[in-house]
C-alpha cells in the first residue's frame, strides 16, 4: 500500500501540468504586486469569464497592446517632429558658432602679435611710471630744488638770502645721505652727488665768507673779536690734533701713532718736528687765505699765528726734553741736534721770531747741544782718567780707535746735515777742541814711560791716525796743520835717531863727534886719540858693510810707523843726514891739513857714491 502511494507521488512530481498548478496554487497573490496590476488591468476589458471571452484573451489582450502602441506611436511622432525641429534649429546654430569660432581664431591669429605688443607696453609703461615715482622722490632727497640753489648763489651785491642756512642745512644733509648710497650698488651715483654737494658746500662756504668779510671790514673791534675766536677755535684744534697724532694715529690708523716710534730718537723728534712744521705752514695758510682781502697787516697775522701754534709747545717740549735726557750716545744727540737746527731755520721763515713755538725750539735745541758737548766732554774724561798703554806694534790703543770712530760718525751726521755753513763751521771748532786736545794729551800720557825712539813711532802713529780722520771733512784746515807740525818734530826725533843708530853701529860716532866739535888749535885730526888712520879706516870699512846692506841697520820702529809715506820719508831723512856726516868726515879726512896718510884708502867712496848706494 505504501509502495502504491510513492508512485503516485512520483508520478505527480512528473507531471508537468501538475507541477504548474502546484506551482500556482502554492502561490500567494497578495505578495506579488505585478500579478495584481496585471490582473487588475484585465478586468478592466476582460468582462465575462465565459470559454469565448478566455479563448479569445490572448488576442484582446494583443489589440489593446497594439492600440496602445499605436497610441504611444502617434504621440512620439509630434515628438520626433518637434525635436526634428529643435535638432536643425541646434545644428543651425552650431554652424553658426563653428563659424564664428573659425573666425574668432583667424581674427585672434592676425591680432596676436599686436596683443603681444600691446601686454608688453602696458607692461613697460607700469615699470616707468614706477622709476618715475622712484626717480622724483630719489631727485627730491639728493638734489637741490632750483630755489635752493637760487637762495646758495646769493645776489649780486654779496646779500644772502635769509633762507641761506637752511639751504646750507640741506645741503649738508644731502651730502650726509650720500652715504648710504655708497654702501649699495649705487656707488657712482653717490659719489657723484657728495661731489656736487661738495662743490655747493665750497661754493655757499665762499660766499659766507666774503660776506662775513664785508661785514667786519668796517668794525675792527668786531673784527679783532674774531680774529680772537678763529685763534682760540684754531688752537685748540691744533692741540687736539697734535695729541691724535701722537696717540691716535691719522684716519684709520694711517700714518701709525707717532709714540709708537718713541723707542727711535731721531724718527720720534722728526715726525713731531714734521708735524709741527706741516701744522704751523698750514694755519698760516689759512689766515692768509681768511684775510686776503682784509685790511690786515702782516704782524696781525703773526700774533694769530702765534697764538694758535703756542698750544702745542709744552707737550712737544716736554717730550723731546725726555729723549734729550735720557739719550747717552753722543752721535745721536749731535744728531738731534742738528734736526732741531733744521727746523728752527725752516720754522722761522713761517713764523715771528718772538713766537712761542720757535722759542720752544730754540730752548731743546740749545739742551740738546748742550747734551751733546758734555756727552764729549765725559768721553774725554774718561779717555785722560784711564790711560791705555802703548801696544807692542807701538800702533793706536783701541780707546783712540774707539774716539776716532766716534768723531768720524759725528762728523759724517755733521756733513749730511743741511744747517748754515757758519753754524757748520762754528760746530766743527768747538767739536775738535773737545775731542782732539784731550786725544793728543792722552796720546802723550801714554807715551809717557816710552823711550825716545818708541816714543817718536807711537806719536808719529797716533796722530797720523788722527790726521788720515780729519783729512776727509771741511772746516779742518787748522788742525791739519797743527797735526802736521807735530808730525814733524816726532819725524826729526825719529831720523836722528835712526842717523844715530847708523853711525853708532859702524862705529862712526866718535869720529863724525870729534869732526864737529874740532878746532884748529887742537892739531890735526890724525894725533888725536881714536882719530888715527887705522881706527878710522876701521870704521870705514863697517860702514862700507853697511852700505851694501843698509836695510839690515834700519831701527824696528821705523818699520812699526803706519803711513808708506811717512815710512819713507823717515828712511830717506834719516839717509840724507847719513849723507851729510860722511860728507863732513870725508872732507875732514881727506883734508891735507889733518896729515892722514893715504886718505883715499882710509875713505875709499866718495859723498856722491855714498849717497847712490844709500838711495
Amino acid at each position: 500500500m505504501a509502495d502504491k502511494d510513492q508512485a503516485d507521488v512520483s508520478g505527480q512530481q512528473s507531471n508537468p501540468l501538475s507541477r504548474k498548478l502546484n506551482k500556482i496554487l502554492e502561490t500567494r497573490l497578495e505578495n506579488d504586486k505585478d500579478l495584481l496590476e496585471a490582473l487588475k488591468a484585465m478586468s478592466s476589458f476582460f468582462m465575462e469569464n465565459n470559454l469565448r471571452s478566455r479563448r479569445n484573451l490572448r488576442s484582446d489582450i494583443e489589440k489593446r497592446s497594439l492600440a496602445i502602441n499605436e497610441e504611444f506611436l502617434s504621440a512620439f511622432q509630434a515628438v520626433k517632429e518637434q525635436l526634428d525641429s529643435v535638432y536643425g534649429d541646434v545644428k543651425a546654430m552650431s554652424d553658426c558658432c563653428q563659424d564664428m569660432t573659425n573666425r574668432l581664431k583667424a581674427a585672434k591669429a592676425q591680432t596676436n602679435h599686436l596683443i603681444s605688443q600691446t601686454t608688453k607696453l602696458h607692461a613697460e609703461s607700469q615699470k616707468l611710471h614706477m622709476k618715475q615715482e622712484v626717480a622724483s622722490s630719489f631727485l627730491e632727497k639728493f638734489q637741490l630744488k632750483v630755489d635752493e640753489i637760487k637762495v646758495l648763489r646769493g645776489h649780486r651785491d654779496g646779500s644772502l638770502h635769509e633762507d641761506f642756512f637752511k639751504a646750507l642745512k640741506r645741503v649738508k644733509q644731502i651730502h650726509s645721505d650720500c652715504k648710504v648710497l655708497l654702501r649699495t650698488n649705487q656707488q657712482t651715483a653717490g659719489l657723484e652727488i657728495m661731489e656736487s654737494m661738495a662743490l655747493q658746500l665750497e661754493s655757499a662756504y665762499e660766499r659766507l665768507y666774503r660776506w662775513t668779510q664785508k661785514a667786519l671790514q668796517d668794525r675792527p673791534v668786531l673784527f679783532k673779536y674774531s680774529m680772537d675766536e678763529y685763534g682760540t677755535a684754531r688752537r685748540s684744534a691744533v692741540v687736539r690734533g697734535f695729541i691724535d697724532a701722537l696717540t691716535r694715529g691719522g684716519p684709520g690708523g694711517t700714518p701709525r701713532p707717532i709714540e709708537l716710534h718713541s723707542h727711535d730718537p731721531l724718527r720720534y723728534t722728526g715726525d713731531m718736528l714734521a708735524w709741527v712744521h706741516q701744522a704751523t705752514a698750514s694755519e698760516k695758510e689759512y689766515l692768509q687765505t681768511l684775510l686776503r682781502l682784509c685790511q690786515a697787516s702782516s704782524a696781525s697775522v703773526e700774533d694769530n699765528l702765534g697764538h694758535i701754534t703756542e698750544g702745542i709747545c709744552r707737550p712737544f717740549k716736554v717730550r723731546v726734553e725726555q729723549v734729550l735726557v735720557s739719550e747717552q750716545e753722543a752721535v745721536t744727540l749731535y744728531k738731534l741736534d742738528n734736526l732741531l737746527k733744521f727746523y728752527h731755520n725752516t720754522i722761522s721763515q713761517i713764523v715771528a721770531a718772538d713766537s712761542a713755538v720757535l722759542i720752544t725750539i730754540t730752548e731743546v735745541q740749545d739742551l740738546s747741544h748742550r747734551m751733546f758737548f758734555n756727552s764729549l766732554t765725559c768721553h774725554a774724561n774718561r779717555l785722560l782718567d784711564k790711560v791705555d798703554l802703548p801696544p807692542a806694534d807701538l800702533g793706536p790703543t783701541s780707546s783712540l780707535t774707539q774716539t776716532l770712530q766716534l768723531l768720524r760718525d759725528v762728523l759724517a751726521c755733521h756733513d749730511a746735515s743741511v744747517v748754515p755753513v757758519d753754524d757748520k763751521k762754528q760746530d766743527y771748532k768747538q767739536i775738535l777742541s773737545c775731542v782732539i786736545d784731550p786725544l793728543l794729551q792722552m796720546c802723550s800720557m801714554s807715551a809717557s814711560r816710552l823711550n825716545t825712539v818708541d816714543m817718536a813711532a807711537y806719536m808719529i802713529n797716533c796722530i797720523y791716525l788722527i790726521h788720515s780722520t780729519l783729512a776727509l771733512y771741511q772746516f779742518t784746515d787748522t788742525r791739519l796743520e797743527m797735526l802736521q807740525a807735530q808730525t814733524e818734530a816726532h819725524v826729526d826725533t825719529l831720523v836722528s835717531e835712526q842717523a844715530a843708530y847708523v853711525l853708532n853701529r859702524v862705529g862712526l860716532t866718535y869720529v863724525y863727534s870729534c869732526i864737529q866739535q874740532y878746532t884748529d888749535s887742537q892739531g890735526p885730526l890724525s894725533q888725536m886719540q881714536g882719530m888715527d888712520t887705522i881706527s878710522v879706516k876701521s870704521a870705514m870699512n863697517k860702514f862700507d858693510s853697511y852700505l851694501a846692506s843698509p836695510d839690515s841697520l834700519a831701527l824696528p820702529q821705523c818699520g812699526l810707523l803706519l803711513g808708506t809715506l811717512l815710512r819713507e820719508t823717515v828712511k830717506r831723512r834719516s839717509v840724507e843726514l847719513i849723507c851729510q856726516a860722511y860728507q863732513q868726515m870725508y872732507a875732514a879726512i881727506t883734508d891735507p891739513k889733518q896729515e892722514y896718510k893715504d886718505p883715499q884708502s882710509t875713505v875709499p867712496r866718495t859723498p856722491e857714491q855714498v849717497l847712490k848706494l844709500l838711495s
